[in-house]
Formats: structure tokens, sequence, C-alpha cells
């Protein structure tokens, strides 16, 4: 558990490293959303360690503000917007990989996973990089969908999220039938323990299956 430095080529960035106690059954980048890192995200990162991965969680607000401190407020979720546009799908992307080949000279296969924006950037991973990944809650993927998976795939939503109306979950379902969807009795962000969105069983039973699919398709 311990910040580290990514020289991601538009700069240099911060990211949140957490290491299991034994020897790693594989790597997983961690994409923050929209509200940046926090000990949400870094909560997240050493559940993964638990479980026996490393898992690197890139700082991606750094390419544009540094030491960005964000609630959940509207006035926060604002400036998150601002600075997740700033930021742009493509450079994001660009960030996992460099975290992900950072991760290879540990471990012989990285997923990747992401909440929320950062759902849509793992998912552009997976589909760009070929890379396995989970996303939660990425109603931003939409206009995404033709691009097509390189690599397993499991998304998470929340059935009354309002970010994520029914036709966009079945878009979802239509454009990617090998992929493993989810719907679980929550809104948007019920996997963060801090927001008022939170549902615990439906978190709990997202962490379960997502690292049943990481065990599945990260074995060395």
């Amino acid at each position: 558990m311990a910040p580290v430095t990514l020289d991601t080529g538009f700069g240099l960035i911060g990211g949140y490293r957490s290491d299991p106690p034994d020897r790693p059954r594989g790597g997983l980048v961690v994409v923050h959303e929209i509200y940046g890192m926090n000990s949400h995200i870094r909560a997240v990162a050493d559940h993964f360690a638990v479980h026996g991965y490393v898992a690197l969680a890139p700082v991606m607000f750094d390419l544009v503000a540094r030491d960005v401190q964000l609630g959940f407020d509207a006035e926060s979720t604002a400036r998150a917007r601002e600075l997740a546009a700033a930021v742009g799908f493509e450079r994001a992307v660009c960030v996992v990989e460099t975290a992900a080949g950072s991760l290879s000279d540990t471990v012989e296969n990285v997923g990747v996973v992401g909440f929320s924006w950062g759902a849509t950037v793992a998912y552009l991973a997976n589909a760009r990089l070929g890379l396995p990944a989970v996303c939660y809650y990425g109603g931003r993927t939409v206009p995404f969908l033709g691009e097509r998976p390189k690599a397993p795939l499991m998304l998470h939503f929340g059935e009354h999220d309002p970010l994520t109306p029914p036709a966009d979950i079945e878009a979802h379902r239509e454009a990617l039938p090998d992929a493993f969807i989810h719907l679980y009795d929550a809104g948007h962000g019920f996997n963060c323990e801090t927001r008022a969105d939170y549902v615990e069983a439906a978190a709990l039973e997202a962490q379960r299956r997502t690292v049943q699919f990481f065990t599945r398709f990260l074995q060395p």
C-alpha cells in the first residue's frame, strides 16, 4: 500500500498501489470515477490485493490538475465533470496502458476495473488494448458500443440508476452478447461505501462476481 509515480507520456502522475501478502495471481489497473482518487478507490485497490492481485490506481486527474480533493456535492460534481472532460477518454486509455505495462514487470496477466467514468475507460481498454475488464455502472459507454471487446468483459448496472436507463442497458445486452452483464436492485454508485447510493448487498455480490471473473481470466 504505497503511492507511486507513473510516466504517462503526457507527464508524471501519481498513483496508489496495493500488493498482496503472497505471490500475486495477476495485476489490476483500477480506474476511478469522476470524483478522482479518494478513500473509496484506495479501499477498492486494497480489497483486490487481499484477493491476491497487485492493484494500481492511477490518479488520472493529475494530467490536468494536481492534488484534487472532491466530495459528492453539486459543486464538486460540476468540477469533477470538467476534469474528466479535460483528461478525455483517449488519454485515460493511454494511462491504463502505461499502468498495465508497469505491472507486467511483476505479474504475467493484467486486467482493468473501472467505476462510472472509469468504467468507460475500462471498456475502451478492453476494446483497444485487449485487457480483461470489469465495468461498474458505465453509462457513458453507449457511444462506444461499436468498438468490439477484445477480451472477456463483465458489466455491473443498478436498475434504478438515472444515468443508465433501461434502454441503455438493453443496448449493452444487444451489442455485447458475450459479455457477463449483471443488474442490481440499486442506483448509481452502489459500490461506494461513502455515498448515499451505497447498497451493501449489491456491492458484495458484484465484488464476489468480479473476483470470480478475474480468477478465471487472469490465471497465469
